[in-house]
């Protein structure tokens, strides 16, 4: 029988193994994200669509005291009707068809600074000077070149990392746009969605705006600001000639996404 003994790999092919897995890592791990964002190449991002939250990871219901529900009183001859706000006929919107304005009015202002500094130093070392006096002989045969059994390992490394981040955000939107019903949910809310095109020469401005309201949020002129939007989702953006300029070349945008430098 006869024994095959493998080469013993040179610190050169362990090096370019090492540096052939480090770059078979660094490819693999962005793979996903760059796919995704070729496919979104001269498209604008996607809103996230409405959910239901019961349905996300980690929802906990919340239970809250509940006030004790009153008898409705009817009143058939009384000229008031409960819970109008208008004497002849409330004029709000209520059923799916029925148009609102919502007012829009985003003024958000976010400043944040971060720095983060650390460093870390580490230093192991092992030996065998004695093993029943054997040492010497195990030694011969697993390095037949020699080695000192006092330092049969001596590992350090050092790691260093300085990060900074900087936020400084300013937006301001006025806006007003009617939105129309297309939902009514069984416990008296309803879905709403509006969308407004202007278009000017070769530029059109589109606006839009989907989310859940509570019938009791609708003032008496049947507007509702947006803040009182469940789910909210507003867009607001264009298309046209001055928008292309403004973007980069298809060829520029997939150069910087599968550019791994």
């Amino acid at each position: 029988m006869c024994a095959f003994k493998m080469p013993t790999p040179t610190n050169t092919a362990r090096t370019a193994f090492r540096f052939a897995l480090l770059a078979a890592v660094a490819a693999g791990l962005p793979a996903c994200n760059a796919m995704s964002r070729v496919a979104d190449i001269g498209s604008a991002p996607e809103l996230t669509k409405i959910k239901d939250p019961q349905a996300q990871p980690g929802y906990q219901p919340v239970s809250l005291p509940m006030p004790t529900p009153l008898p409705t009183e009817r009143n058939p001859n009384s000229l008031w009707r409960t819970g109008a706000k208008a004497f002849f006929k409330d004029q709000r919107a209520a059923k799916v068809g029925d148009l609102l304005t919502v007012d829009i009015q985003i003024n958000d202002q976010a400043q944040i600074n971060n720095q983060t500094t650390r460093s870390r130093n580490n230093t192991e070392q092992a030996g065998m000077p004695s093993l029943f006096g054997f040492e010497g002989q195990a030694l011969q045969r697993v390095l037949p070149d020699g080695a000192n059994a006092g330092s049969l390992l001596n590992v350090g490394s050092s790691t260093s990392n300085d990060g900074k981040g900087a936020v400084n955000r300013k937006e301001q939107i006025t806006l007003k746009v009617a939105a129309l019903v297309t939902q009514s949910l069984p416990n008296g809310n309803m879905v709403i969605q509006g969308r407004q095109e202007v278009r000017v020469n070769y530029e059109v401005r589109d606006l839009i705006i989907t989310g859940v309201i509570r019938p009791e949020d609708i003032t008496a002129q049947n507007t509702i600001s947006y803040e009182k939007v469940a789910e909210a989702r507003i867009s607001y953006g264009g298309r046209g000639q001055i928008t292309d300029v403004q973007q980069p070349r298809y060829g520029q945008q997939l150069f910087d996404i599968i550019m791994p430098f």
